[in-house]
């Protein structure tokens, strides 16, 4: 007899439960239960009974008091103002330079295309501890011969600067992540409609109105992906801001939000880092929207 249509269904609704179980036991092992922990450290505070004097730690129920202390913290809040400002000088920069290079390549007069996609690409791999140690060294005067070469010709260089050490790591983190854009943007771009090329050079477009005419605005969807990403791995910088403090003095424990986590965490203060962590993931999701609403209202203009 065959089965029936309810049959059916239920036998497909069971292979894509199989299918799809994987993820949803991965993704609450690894983002729900977190969240929910971290939430529920972030309305505790550890406190020790017995006067200090070897009583064992307690966790303590604060209610609210762990998001009023980073709320109402000059330092927490000035650092959401510093890491703003690097993404305002940052991502601009690495997205449009990402963006030329894979329109470079793109051009029908681009040679040896695979070779620059892996020269390019190289530095991403350079995992950001031994980037960021290697620029170290670069900015160090009297060591870099990059510094030596600019005050030569008349442009000091200073990390003591709070622009300096801004531009120091943006300078970083483009130099890391530029080559990945441009493998990303290129293969966009290898899926725009040749015959839509060839449409526009026959209208006597020439390769410099085809890129940003035709190609550029072909490819902003991986543009807008692009950003969103940015933004998010912008926004929870670290490595690179805490190996160049060595010699940018005006990088604090305070630069950005998960440098401040990172020293709450140093302090045993886990309801503290608990609180400023959820405040910093309700900001990444802010952000976040704002990238993806603006988006589609500039497709929609």
């Amino acid at each position: 007899m065959p089965p029936t249509r309810s049959g059916l269904a239920r036998r497909q609704y069971g292979v894509a439960a199989l299918f799809t179980a994987p993820f949803f036991l991965l993704f609450f092992t690894f983002t729900l239960a977190p969240i929910g922990y971290g939430g529920w450290l972030s309305l505790h505070r550890e406190q020790t009974s017995g006067l200090g004097l070897g009583g064992e730690p307690e966790q303590v129920f604060v209610g609210l008091d762990n998001f009023t202390r980073a709320l109402t913290d000059g330092q927490f809040l000035g650092s959401f103002v510093t890491v703003g400002v690097y993404c305002l000088v940052y991502i601009p920069v690495m997205i449009g330079i990402a963006l030329v290079l894979a329109l470079l390549l793109d051009s029908a007069y681009a040679r040896a295309k695979r070779f620059f996609q892996l020269a390019l690409y190289l530095p991403n791999i350079v995992p950001g501890l031994i980037a960021a140690m290697i620029w170290t060294y670069l900015y160090t005067p009297g060591l870099s011969p990059i510094i030596d070469a600019l005050e030569q010709v008349g442009i000091p260089f200073h990390l003591g600067s709070d622009a300096g050490a801004v531009g120091a790591v943006a300078n970083l983190t483009t130099w890391m992540h530029t080559g990945y854009n441009v493998i990303i943007f290129f293969a966009a771009l290898q899926a725009v409609p040749r015959e839509v090329i060839e449409a526009s050079t026959v209208d006597g477009a020439g390769q410099i109105r085809i890129a940003w005419s035709v190609k550029a605005p072909m490819i902003r969807g991986a543009v807008v992906l692009a950003v969103l990403f940015t933004v998010i791995g912008a926004m929870q910088l670290f490595t690179e801001p805490f190996i160049v403090r060595d010699a940018a003095t005006t990088i604090d424990q305070a630069w950005t939000p998960s440098l401040y986590i990172y020293q709450l965490t140093k302090a045993y203060d886990m309801g503290g880092a608990a609180a400023a962590s959820l405040i910093l993931t309700v900001v990444l999701a802010v952000a976040s929207f704002l990238v993806t609403r603006f988006s589609k209202k500039g497709a929609t203009l």
